[in-house]
């Protein structure tokens, strides 16, 4: 999958994942107007809700950008009708072409990764049959339960010729409370940095291997350090945008084949219609508005790579 994400890369110009993170304040009234008017004001409501919004912004995107990445715990509030919206969204996604990250920070150990990682990326056995849950094309995975949480994920990325996203240096403020400590004179992130190239040398494609990591926007010089720890695997950066990442940050993160970064947006482009430059769109124009804010982030990182 590594392979079909590079070629959608340099196929549409542009390094960009899309978070399809919706919150009930994002979606404009007449969509949450005809949901309701269907389900009631209910769970089932909220997910027909997220749903609609999700396919329009999709539409308005997909032949723009290589990928998309739904955050789990935006769909998982609105309980079974939430997750049902989810997997509606990762297959329409897939219709479309586009590569799905699943942001869903799994780890844990032994079977209870496989389980996630079946889940999220595999196959499930029930009696003769097989199904394949959710069928994501990459996960995010929490690196902190050691190789005995991430093992799990690469069997099933090898059987699958899928991905995973490990997190090393996460965008938040407050992320340095851990990653930042100092482990024999090194932070720890560079550690986990180490660690995630080990893994991924066991787990390559053509150019780039299957096991890349998440490194924040708002953190480049740290980025630049990842950059040459992590040679071989994808950085998803997460934090442009409303977070505080510029297009100026991102050149530390990819290499110098133009290659090795793909850079995530989520409100700044599916809520793109409630900030000042696109409001003229209006609720009504909410799509064409996320399109508007892709084709900006595209200018403003192509300018910045040069």
């Amino acid at each position: 999958m590594i392979n079909k994400l590079i070629e959608q890369i340099r196929k549409k110009q542009a390094p960009i994942v899309v978070g399809l993170d919706p919150m009930l304040g994002y979606i404009p009234k007449h969509i949450l107007d005809a949901a309701f008017a269907q389900f009631g004001e209910t769970l089932e409501g909220a997910g027909e809700a997220v749903w609609q919004y999700n396919r329009a912004i999709v539409d308005a995107v997909y032949e723009l950008v290589p990928a998309v990445k739904p955050q789990i715990a935006m769909y998982e509030q609105f309980g079974l009708p939430g997750l049902e919206a989810f997997r509606k969204t990762v297959d329409y996604c897939r219709e479309k072409g586009l590569v799905v990250i699943g942001d869903v920070k799994r780890g844990d150990i032994g079977s209870t990764s496989a389980a996630y990682a079946a889940a999220h990326l595999g196959r499930v056995q029930v009696g003769s049959a097989s199904f394949t849950p959710f069928g994501e094309d990459f996960a995010t995975v929490n690196p902190y339960l050691g190789t005995d949480g991430i093992k799990p994920f690469l069997d099933v990325c090898a059987q699958e010729k899928k991905g995973i996203f490990i997190l090393v240096k996460t965008s938040n403020p407050s992320s340095g409370e851990f990653q930042d400590r100092l482990i024999d004179g090194r932070p720890l992130y560079e550690l986990v940095g180490e660690k995630v190239n080990e893994w991924a040398a066991g787990c390559m494609g053509d150019t780039y291997s299957y096991v890349g990591a998440v490194v924040g926007a708002t953190y480049p010089e740290m980025g630049r350090t990842l950059r040459r720890i992590m040679p071989r695997s994808y950085i998803l950066v997460p934090g442009y945008g409303a977070q505080g990442g510029k297009g100026k940050d991102l050149k530390p993160f990819f290499n110098e084949d133009g290659l090795g970064a793909i850079i995530n947006s989520s409100r700044g482009i599916i809520a793109a219609y409630k900030q000042e430059k696109y409001a003229a769109f209006g609720e009504a124009g909410f799509a064409d508005a996320s399109r508007a804010a892709v084709l900006d982030m595209k200018e403003d990182i192509m300018q910045a790579l040069g």
